[in-house]
């Protein structure tokens, strides 16, 4: 990327007339051609020559003031937008690799979930078969028929919940992993969003024009302060 006249001059953007002719005369100086010996001299000229170009512009108040607008324009090189659009494939082919392996993770845990509700509808069938083949329930039924007595009813259901469906549901190490690895996933992603400048600067403007998210920044900042 070529050097801007400011930079060539090496001063700042906001410098005074005064600070640009004295750093006009420093550098004419000291790349002058007629001081330079027969090695330097021909990049000497060529830099002398970028030094009276840039300060021809710059002394100039109206010539600077085109010069700023112009420079303020922000037009990016060739280099550097070829650097930007690599960011941005690389940055995509991150989130593409993010969403597969999050599928992936999505179609394990529901398997995983069918084959343990199949497991455990098995076992609560043959249980509730295993129930109703005990001696003692059979005479029951053969004595009394079918049962509407609610209390017993309640009994046994809450017998064969607690027998059973706790036991079956208790949360083990492997469900405690899975939520964790899901809360990570999840923090990833948003980070990797937070760095796509589109979205980065919607959510700032969006917390700008909200005084609802303004005020709840201000009580959870004060809150941690």
């Amino acid at each position: 990327m070529e050097k801007n006249y400011y930079e060539i001059l090496e001063v700042d953007k906001n410098a005074s007339p005064e600070i640009i002719e004295k750093a006009y005369r420093t550098l004419a100086k000291k790349y002058h051609p007629d001081l330079q010996d027969d090695i330097n001299k021909k990049e000497s000229e060529e830099l002398f020559k970028q030094i009276n170009q840039a300060y021809e512009i710059l002394s100039d108040p109206n010539s600077r003031h085109l010069y700023d607008e112009k420079l303020n324009t922000n037009i990016i090189s060739l280099e550097q937008y070829d650097t930007l659009y690599k960011q941005n494939q690389l940055l995509k082919k991150q989130v593409t690799d993010l969403q597969t392996y999050v599928n992936q993770l999505n179609t394990y845990i529901t398997n995983n979930a069918k084959q343990n509700y199949n497991k455990f509808s098995e076992e609560t069938y043959h249980n509730t078969n295993n129930f109703y083949s005990h001696p003692y329930t059979k005479s029951n039924k053969e004595k009394k028929g079918p049962s509407t007595n609610t209390s017993d009813s309640n009994q046994y259901t809450q017998n064969f919940t607690d027998d059973n469906y706790t036991d079956e549901y208790e949360k083990s190490i492997g469900d405690y992993i899975k939520g964790f690895i899901s809360i990570i996933i999840v923090i990833f992603i948003l980070f990797i969003l937070w760095h796509i400048p589109f979205i980065h600067n919607y959510f700032v403007e969006f917390y700008e024009n909200n005084e609802v998210l303004q005020s709840l920044g201000d009580i959870l900042a004060n809150i941690f302060n």
